[in-house]
């Protein structure tokens, strides 16, 4: 490949870089609207994942109207509970606005 206009060329070369300083800059922001909290609580006698999320829906406003099934696998999934039963006194963390 020859180039044949030096100054087109370099010209076309930086703005090349521009652009991708640019994109670059671009992908390392974040667009998150709202940081998360997250409040602690703990397994007591008698708890489920469906009553720990229907308390979760009912007092909650991050989990305000969403589907059960969805708060119960974030929670599972927040905390890393598999299929086992709950255990009583366990900390268990949950989001919150």
């Amino acid at each position: 490949m020859r180039i044949v206009n030096r100054k087109k060329f370099v010209k076309s070369l930086i703005i090349m870089i521009g652009l991708l300083a640019i994109a670059i800059i671009g992908i390392q922001k974040t667009y998150c609207k709202e940081k998360i909290v997250y409040k602690e609580d703990y397994i007591v006698e008698g708890d489920t994942l469906w009553s720990i999320a229907q308390n979760e829906i009912n007092t909650n406003e991050y989990y305000k109207n969403k589907d059960i099934r969805d708060v119960m696998y974030e929670i599972k999934t927040i905390n890393h509970i598999g299929n086992e039963k709950l255990e009583i006194g366990k900390k268990i963390i949950i989001p919150q606005t």
